[in-house]
């Protein structure tokens, strides 16, 4: 099958069935129409494309997350989290998705009675049968936000602890407007989940500039940032990313949405991966975005003229920087090697 994948790939241009790495997902902004339709069959495609799908460019960070809160209304019984981690899975199936890290904020789950562990239980159990189900490894990253209190963000790193014992939760992050709310409120949960040896990602270098992304490195310890394309500006930030092998999770049609570039071929992420910094490619949010990461592969390909080796780089990338499992890595990196034809590392 991953013969096949590269045959395909090479001869027809068709990316879909390469495997695919896949480390920045926000699992509570990917609702398909038809998996809002079960949660409330009576919204149409009409008013789903009014109030789940947002424009093509919003007027920023901040007006782009009004979008998600809709979402947010929508995932607030334990059938409807079900129902959304189902739905993600089968959209990562079809773009050929072999590792995935979903993520979600469990405390905005809470409305309709679910405690936090409930939310975390739930979701947890259900992505464990889907990665059963769909072959796809995966991993659940637990989120604070900005405008959350330091009690917030300390309960969800605790989540993070407690569940990553029994479960697929391997990391923390922090997510919002990070030119609205400073990090300060937020370290001693990254502090906690960093002490008990797990994973830490921070947006940053999104709508902050790249003072951000040195502020998250600085004061967080973390080697992965999502998004941080805006570390572009900087060559002496470039460089630092360079020699400490700090990986950014790029997710360009999110990043045109929200105003961070101007257009698609503006993007700085082939000036990134050529000045050496380790990346790799997500879509942020499917829903909201309305993209596929198999569309983000062929505008890669069409803008900046990415070929199988660069995917093939890029995904290697991302799986160096995954919070996965050795066994789980290997298995992952031999599917990689195998499609894009090259000898197992």
């Amino acid at each position: 099958m991953t013969t096949v994948a590269r045959v395909i790939a090479e001869d027809s241009g068709d990316l879909t069935a390469l495997p695919k790495v896949e480390l920045h997902s926000h699992l509570d902004c990917c609702l398909s129409h038809d998996a809002v339709r079960r949660i409330d069959p009576g919204v149409t495609r009409e008013r789903y494309e009014a109030l789940f799908a947002g424009p093509p460019r919003c007027a920023s960070l901040a007006d782009f997350l009004k979008y998600t809160l809709n979402y947010r209304a929508m995932l607030q019984t334990e059938r409807a989290l079900r129902i959304a981690v189902q739905d993600v899975f089968a959209q990562m199936a079809a773009d050929g998705v072999v590792y995935a890290e979903l993520r979600f904020a469990p405390l905005v789950h809470l409305g309709d009675g679910l405690s936090a562990d409930r939310v975390v239980e739930c979701v947890a159990e259900e992505t464990a049968r889907q990665s059963e189900a769909t072959g796809i490894d995966a991993g659940l990253i637990l989120c604070t936000l900005r405008d959350h209190d330091a009690g917030q963000s300390l309960a969800t790193a605790r989540l993070v602890e407690r569940h990553s014992r029994t479960g697929p939760v391997v990391a923390l992050d922090i997510a919002g407007d990070e030119i609205a709310h400073p990090l300060d409120p937020h370290l001693p949960a990254f502090d906690l989940v960093r002490e008990a040896g797990l994973g830490v990602t921070v947006h940053a270098g999104e709508a902050g500039g790249p003072e951000s992304v040195r502020e998250a490195l600085d004061r967080t310890g973390t080697r992965r940032i999502g998004h941080g394309v805006r570390s572009a500006e900087d060559p002496a930030l470039l460089d630092r990313l360079r020699n400490e092998g700090v990986h950014l999770e790029v997710c360009p049609a999110s990043n045109v949405q929200t105003a961070v570039v101007p257009a698609p071929e503006a993007h700085p992420v082939d000036r990134l991966r050529r000045a050496g910094v380790r990346l790799g490619i997500s879509t942020d949010t499917r829903g909201v975005t309305n993209v596929r990461l198999t569309q983000e592969y062929e505008r890669l390909r069409d803008l900046f003229g990415w070929t199988p080796a660069d995917f093939h780089a890029v995904n290697r990338d991302a799986l160096a920087a995954a919070f996965a499992a050795d066994p789980v890595r290997r298995r992952v990196g031999r599917a990689l090697d195998a499609a894009y034809g090259r000898a197992p590392a």
